[in-house]
């Protein structure tokens, strides 16, 4: 465990950077609470929030009929992204949606266009059957659904990997970071600070039913 100070005036700060395995743990209990806290939302607030998501995304971003945008089918307890996705077909966006490769193992993480039927994955996400697909680096932005955040752009996920590693290449650029990384969550997911670990992959910005978060990376 590494410990060190910061000076702050007549203040000095304590803070530790906490091993691998305490590092993990303390995760799995922010997420716990967390996705509790998620599934308890009522529905129709639920449905309110999603609404003004879309309406802050679109204010926030100007979304552009030429922009390739990847959005997410929501699990029992996630924001809905469909409003956003209907926002964003009003706009003219053409829209993705993840899907997880097979053998699960690999987390390798593709998206298709949402177009024509859609089917559930081994993991409950409905997917759509058509074979339009893009590759990561090619969208403009990107919508990730989270389990809590922090505005140093730090993601708590669900413990996959899968959009780490489907980004992992933005670690290898210093200027250009499309495509952009815009987390949807509530409000009372953010958090103070999310002890970092190596293969996380900043967000540019969150956006909540209250507005939205500027991160440090963006």
């Amino acid at each position: 465990m590494l410990l060190w100070f910061e000076s702050n005036g007549s203040h000095r700060h304590r803070r530790v950077t906490l091993p691998d395995s305490a590092r993990d743990a303390a995760r799995r209990s922010l997420r716990a609470g967390l996705v509790a806290r998620r599934r308890a939302v009522p529905p129709g607030e639920r449905t309110r929030a999603a609404r003004r998501v879309a309406e802050n995304a679109d204010r926030f971003l100007h979304l552009k009929s030429h922009w390739r945008i990847a959005a997410y089918a929501a699990l029992p307890g996630e924001l809905d992204c469909g409003p956003l996705i209907e926002r964003a077909r009003e706009r003219g966006c053409r829209v993705y949606v993840p899907r997880i490769d097979r053998p699960r193992s690999s987390r390798a993480m593709r998206f298709l266009e949402l177009d024509g039927r859609l089917r559930r994955n081994r993991l409950g996400i409905e997917e759509p059957e058509n074979t339009g697909v893009i590759g990561a680096r090619w969208l403009d932005i990107v919508f990730l659904p989270l389990v809590g955040f922090d505005r140093f752009g730090l993601r708590l996920g669900a413990g996959g990997g899968f959009y780490d590693r489907a980004f992992a290449f933005r670690h290898a650029r210093n200027v250009w970071h499309v495509p952009r990384l815009v987390g949807i969550a509530y409000a009372f997911q953010e958090l103070e600070r999310i002890e970092p670990a190596a293969h996380d992959v900043p967000l540019d910005a969150v956006i909540t039913e209250k507005g939205v978060v500027r991160c440090v990376t963006g």
